[in-house]
């Protein structure tokens, strides 16, 4: 029995061995070839993080330059002359050479990778060369709405022209009391004491045009053509009229010539306003208020109406004066101080008699702000004032001829397109000599 059981077991014996073997044969080339694979990878991913490293290093190094070039180019900017007198070559390194980033070295790419590091390029420690110079812009006028010849508007670039149409609109209503009399009570008057209403509608249609002699000197001309319309009513009640005495007259024609020039007077730098010297001269070649016929009315003894209306004023005006504009955005603060010089005329009264006019000269003051909407929209507010004084006849102060005309002004620009701007504008009047309403239109058109 215990043969055969020792039997059995060296039957079972051999058969185990060889299962075992061929187990251990199977495994071990598999274990082997696994390790070999696994070196393969750590041996790869040690190489990729050396070259990292060096490409982190490089990079540092590159920031660290730049933050030099940086630091180099603001201080150019702020002394431009004299960084580009004194600027020296970049400093040696030891070894003689000049310092330089290194250039990166490209990174293996595992089989897996399809993208590639681009080889930057060598980079100065330094500038090289000199710094081109920059042309600067000289400060110009802010474009803003134009409420009148001497105030608003950019000054025309150099070799620019500008064609500007313009129409304009006015209403007057005035009442007068005319005492041709003598008083020796304050309640007693001897004499005509006239009333007096006159309603007046004035239409001006001028064309001018502005050049561009430089970037600060601008020449302007123009020429219009106005026509008038005239109501007055008359009644003399000191005489018994019992009716009242109306009298229309109309008149169109060319009126009064003008040209004007600006120039700007300074750069606007170090906080101070930009100053614009302007000049305004007026040429009568309109019908003046001594070129038209006069009659007598019927109904009213003693009132006299003029049979057409002026379209000039009769005599030379010279106005000189200084625009003042400050910018502090989005608003422009302007102010326009101005003399008027009338030039003396002699002239032949309603008698035919030859007399010497001296119409007043006058001085004015405008002042206002600017508001820009938007890139294409901008409007001002300001308000005007004007004193003439008395004018003389023949030598003679005429009392009560002196005149205080004040406007509220108001304007708006839309810029429809890069050559063409509309400009609408009106002023209200605040005195009594002043025109109740005027309205203005021009759309300056560039070439």
């Amino acid at each position: 029995m215990r043969n055969k059981i020792a039997l059995s077991l060296k039957i079972i014996k051999y058969p185990f061995l060889v299962l075992c073997l061929s187990i251990a044969t199977t495994a071990f080339p598999q274990t082997n070839e696994s390790d070999e694979i696994l070196q393969q990878y750590k041996a790869l991913f040690a190489e990729q993080q050396k070259e990292f490293e060096k490409q982190r290093r490089i990079i540092i190094e590159q920031g660290k330059e730049i933050e030099k070039l940086k630091t180099r180019l603001d201080s150019l900017s702020k002394q431009p002359a004299k960084s580009a007198q004194s600027s020296q070559p970049p400093a040696p390194s030891p070894a003689g050479n000049v310092q330089t980033a290194q250039p990166s070295r490209p990174v293996n790419k595992s089989p897996g990778q399809a993208t590639a590091q681009a080889k930057p390029a060598n980079m100065p420690a330094g500038p090289v060369g000199q710094a081109p110079l920059q042309k600067e812009e000289k400060p110009r006028p802010p474009e803003m709405p134009r409420l009148s010849d001497t105030v608003g508007g950019v000054l025309t670039r150099k070799g620019k022209f500008v064609i500007e149409p313009t129409l304009e609109y006015s209403f007057t209503d005035s009442n007068r009391l005319f005492l041709d009399a003598f008083t020796f009570l304050p309640a007693i008057a001897v004499g005509l004491i006239d009333v007096r209403q006159i309603d007046r509608h004035s239409f001006m249609a001028s064309l001018g045009g502005r050049y561009g002699v430089t970037d600060r000197f601008e020449v302007e001309a123009r020429i219009p053509y106005r026509a008038r319309f005239d109501e007055q009513r008359s009644r003399p009640i000191s005489v018994g009229a019992g009716i009242d005495e109306t009298f229309n007259a109309s008149g169109h024609g060319l009126g009064d010539i003008e040209f004007a020039a600006r120039y700007q007077l300074n750069s606007g730098a170090g906080g101070w306003p930009i100053l614009v010297g302007n000049m305004f001269v007026t040429v009568p070649t309109g019908k003046g208020p001594f070129d038209i016929e006069y009659a007598q009315a019927q109904g009213v003894p003693g009132a006299v109406f003029p049979t057409e209306v002026p379209t000039g004023a009769g005599f030379f005006s010279f106005q000189p004066s200084i625009t003042a504009l400050y910018a502090s955005d989005p608003a422009v603060f302007f102010a326009n101080l101005g003399y008027n010089f009338n030039a003396r005329t002699k002239e032949t009264n309603i008698g035919g008699e030859d007399i010497r006019v001296n119409p007043g000269d006058g001085v004015g003051i405008t002042f206002g702000m600017g508001f820009g909407i938007n890139e294409r929209s901008s409007f001002n507010i300001g308000y005007s004032h004007r004193h003439n004084f008395n004018s003389r006849v023949n030598g003679r102060k005429l009392p009560g001829s002196q005149l205080d005309i004040g406007q509220l002004l108001i304007g708006y620009a839309f810029k429809y397109s890069m050559l063409t701007t509309l400009n609408l504008s009106f002023a209200i009047g605040t005195t009594s000599d002043a025109q109740d309403i005027r309205l203005n239109f021009r759309m300056p058109m560039m070439f």
